[in-house]
């Protein structure tokens, strides 16, 4: 009897159990998927409405009278709508996270102060782009993230690579930063680079592009603009149990029959989170297009067979041979948050690619004109590395409101590989650079109106290389020269103020200063060049300023004006660079070289006619002094040297040149109903660069004029964009004498004559939602199959391109 009695309390407190645990289960969280703060007045309800409950303050909502399977609806002025089941919140912890409607958003930028500004404050352009757009235009690399924005534009030598222009300038006088690290380091050259690819596209939370000299908050290399790729953070549980949260995400394209695959894990807790991402691409031969110069057809190609070089001829003249590669990247973020006044960030990334031809060298002719100058030209594996360690303190001080010390250590390594067609030997330079990096950023905002941001900035680059000639028939090696002076160092340090001053509500006041000191340190020895020097020590200081305004006349028109001053320090590849820059020319050391320095002044203007039409422009003038450009040397007394075997024009980077660059931009955005938007961008370049003799020549990075046209369509499920991109000609007069010298990657005029011809292309993509967790994007580009070139790219642009992708949230 006891054993019965015993049984049945049980029993009961089983049942009690079982049915509290049933209620409980009946209440859900709703909290803002950025803050974690909850959300109250979220409207719950089925399909048919017959059913309804609300969020109290605490964001929490009783889902008793919903079955099990029954399909709910979220639904908030402010945030983007939600469809789930009970039986889904359950299994996730009885927690909803929604996301803010776009906007809703207070648009805020970190890149201008590297702490978070209104962007409606600042005088400068600056551009955005978020998470939700690059998943909607899917692009393959960060370079292409940039591109699809339609306001930077992008140049490619190769498939593995991207170049951005922006306002007549691109490569080292452009800062590449990621999560506020600087990623130039002192082997940045003044010809096309593609270390932007080095960035994960799918690990963007923010771009921000900043218009115009940046150089009172990044230093030197910011002198056209900086491009700061923000990556996703760590996301807290904000309850008491660990979060589990994911995506995976597949991609194919036709055009090059890529295959990329995605997976990232976040783990949360109250105190600790943790986000893991990785990435593997496998990109083919990209075919172009078919209607278009015939000049750009890839007719034959470079093989080896049976120990000789020949001429093969390509069975499909639109594919693009010997431009594939793969890629991987990862990405480990942990952050930690012992309260509200501490955080600490650790974040590790690591891209590396295979090797990839460079292909506007494989398709370069011979002298003679009858076949390929190279029969090998490739980059070994670009791998970057960096380690960066983040800690940051909010609360009141003396003389702070916020500290931020940021130090990073990354490690850079590239390699050219080059053999001539029908020689054994291969060339073979190889690069590692390592930078140290630290910074400390202070953030005060007690001074009535008025908020500082100023700080200090320590940067130290060690730049290893080697050379090596392998007879490619023994495998045997010996050494060569290098591409660098091995164990250059350059360095700065530098201290900056930035002020915002909120004269009136409608009126701020930015102003700012900088002053930097850079050391540069080379060795050169004498083993294959007899350098008529043996060190350059280069010591140089730059001060940079910048002051504007933004200013609201009336609550619908904004008018901003800015002026600042940029500069660019010579590095290691100004300094001490040896190679080849184009057929029959030869760069050697240059140890007496100054700073460039650049001023620049630009107004914008912004009208918002009734919340359905937004009109953007913005005018900019540059003026760049002590230009660091390539021109005609002396080396030991000789204009001329034999240079792999070739009796080379000597050519040096020389302080020599002046350049001015203006241009305007205009947006337009148009809201016709809830469904139906338009948008258009336009930007138009000049630029001109004067030698010291007075000679004016065609700047090399002034873009084309570039536009698109948008017109979408989307609901809640479902968005489709069909846009129409477009690039303007550049005559033979207008392009600059070393491009010229590239006639093969140019088409021909009448007069038969390289120029870059003008092209559209038609597209259309979409998105849609298929479940909370499940959304497909299919994107059709280039239409009508247009065969078309970007301007200075060697690599033709893909024809008809059918992208797919799947992306699964869990």
């Amino acid at each position: 009897m006891q054993f019965l009695n015993s049984m049945r309390i049980s029993g009961c407190i089983l049942f009690f159990f079982l049915a509290t645990l049933n209620v409980f289960a009946q209440e859900i969280t709703v909290l803002d998927a950025e803050s974690g703060n909850p959300i109250a007045n979220i409207a719950i309800f089925n399909r048919d409405k017959s059913k309804s409950t609300v969020s109290n303050l605490n964001g929490k909502a009783d889902l008793e009278v919903f079955s099990k399977n029954e399909r709910i609806i979220l639904r908030h002025l402010s945030y983007d709508e939600y469809t789930t089941t009970k039986s889904q919140i359950v299994k996730k912890g009885n927690r909803v996270y929604l996301d803010l409607k776009p906007e809703e958003l207070m648009e805020v930028v970190m890149s201008v102060s590297k702490w978070e500004q209104q962007k409606k404050d600042i005088p400068q352009k600056i551009e955005s782009i978020d998470a939700r757009t690059i998943s909607f235009t899917n692009p393959q690399t960060a370079a292409d993230v940039l591109q699809n924005s339609g306001k930077v534009f992008v140049q490619k030598s190769q498939l593995g690579g991207g170049s951005p222009m922006i306002r007549g300038f691109a490569t080292n006088r452009l800062l590449l930063s990621v999560d506020g690290v600087r990623m130039n380091n002192a082997i940045f050259r003044g010809g096309n680079i593609q270390n932007v690819i080095s960035v994960d596209p799918f690990t963007i939370k923010n771009t921000e592009v900043i218009f115009g000299p940046g150089s009172v908050i990044y230093g030197s290399d910011a002198i056209g603009g900086v491009m700061n790729f923000l990556t996703q953070k760590p996301r807290f549980s904000f309850t008491d149990s660990l979060t589990v949260s994911g995506n995976a995400t597949y991609r194919f394209a036709s055009a090059n029959n890529e295959s990329t695959s995605h997976l990232d894990l976040n783990l949360g807790q109250q105190h600790w989170a943790s986000y893991t991402s990785f990435t593997y691409s496998d990109f083919g031969d990209l075919v172009m297009g078919e209607h278009g110069p015939e000049s750009y057809l890839r007719n034959n190609f470079a093989s080896r067979e049976n120990g000789s070089d020949v001429l093969v001829p390509n069975s499909d003249a639109q594919k693009q041979i010997s431009s594939g590669y793969d890629q991987i990247n990862f990405l480990q973020k942990f952050t930690y948050r012992p309260n509200k006044v501490w955080n600490y960030d650790l974040g590790l990334y690591y891209s590396e690619t295979s090797d990839f031809s460079r292909y506007d060298r494989l398709i370069r002719p011979n002298d003679e004109g009858d076949g390929l100058r190279s029969a090998e030209w490739f980059y070994g594996p670009q791998k970057w590395f960096m380690g960066n360690v983040q800690v940051t303190k909010q609360g009141k001080n003396k003389f702070y409101d916020g500290v931020k010390l940021t130090t990073a250590y990354q490690f850079f390594e590239e390699s050219r590989n080059n053999r001539g067609f029908q020689e054994i030997n291969r060339s073979t330079t190889t690069e590692k650079v390592h930078a140290l990096s630290v910074n400390l950023d202070f953030e005060n905002k007690k001074i009535g109106d008025l908020r500082l941001y100023y700080g200090a900035e320590y940067i130290f680059n060690k730049v290893r290389s080697e050379g090596i000639d392998t007879n490619i028939e023994t495998s045997t090696s010996i050494p060569a020269a290098s591409r660098y002076p091995d164990g250059a160092t350059w360095q700065t340090f530098a201290g900056y103020i930035n002020g915002e001053y909120k004269l009136k509500p409608n009126f701020t006041l930015l102003s700012g200063a900088r002053y930097s000191q850079v050391w540069v340190d080379a060795q050169f020895e004498n083993t294959f060049f007899d350098f008529p020097f043996d060190e350059a020590d280069l010591i140089t200081g730059a001060f940079t300023g910048s002051m504007g305004f933004s200013w609201f006349p009336r609550a619908d028109l904004q008018i901003t004006l800015n002026g600042s001053t940029g500069f660019r320090a010579p590095n290691i590849d100004d300094i001490g660079k040896v190679f080849d820059s184009e057929p029959g020319s030869v760069v050697v050391p240059n140890p007496e070289l100054e700073p460039e320095y650049a001023y620049n002044a630009e107004i914008g203007v912004r009208k918002n006619i009734k919340d359905k039409l937004v009109l953007k422009g913005a005018a900019f003038y540059t003026y760049l002094v002590d230009a660091l450009v390539r021109r005609d040397f002396e080396f030991n007394g000789e204009t001329e040297i034999l240079y792999n075997g070739e009796l080379s024009n000597v050519q040096a980077i020389q302080n020599a040149a002046k350049a001015y660059v203006y241009g305007f931009e205009l947006g337009l955005e148009a809201f016709m109903n809830e469904n139906w938007s338009f948008a258009s961008n336009l930007t138009v370049t000049e630029g001109t660069e004067e030698d010291s003799d007075g000679t004016d020549t065609p700047a090399r990075h002034a873009a084309p004029t570039f536009g698109d046209v948008h017109l979408i369509w989307q609901n809640q499920k479902l968005k489709t964009d069909l846009f129409l991109n477009y690039n303007g000609e550049i005559a033979y007069e207008d392009l600059a004498l070393s491009e010229r010298s590239k006639a093969y990657i140019y088409a021909e005029d009448e007069n038969g004559n390289p120029f870059a011809p003008s092209w559209y292309t038609l597209n259309v993509r979409s998105q849609y939602q298929i479940s909370n967790a499940l959304k497909t994007t299919v994107s059709l580009e280039n239409l009508t199959n247009q065969r078309y070139r970007t301007y200075s790219s060697g690599i033709a642009a893909p024809g008809t391109n059918l992208i797919l992708g799947l992306s699964y949230n869990f």
